[in-house]
């Protein structure tokens, strides 16, 4: 069965605390070529089809259900499950 991801991220306006802790943690680390961190959320749903329909459910569920529309966006995309 198909599976599609859905990634969810702080828009960059939006302050990421998560982010910047864990870019301090990676410069104490001695990690010091990372230039910025963003931390997010990504959702993997096993749907029956990836039908244009399909993939459009699937965003209206990114947008009322795995996202706030309002200081996060979202990308969805169909992995390959081969």
């Amino acid at each position: 069965m198909p599976r599609v991801v859905v990634d969810v991220m702080p828009k960059d306006e939006i302050l990421d605390p998560q982010g910047r802790a864990v870019h301090g943690a990676l410069r104490r680390l001695g990690f010091d070529g990372v230039a910025d961190v963003r931390q997010g959320k990504r959702f993997e749903l096993t749907i029956d089809d990836v039908s244009h329909e399909a993939l459009a459910e699937v965003r209206r569920i990114a947008e009322t259900l795995l996202s706030n529309p309002v200081i996060e966006s979202f990308a969805v995309r169909v992995e390959d499950g081969r």
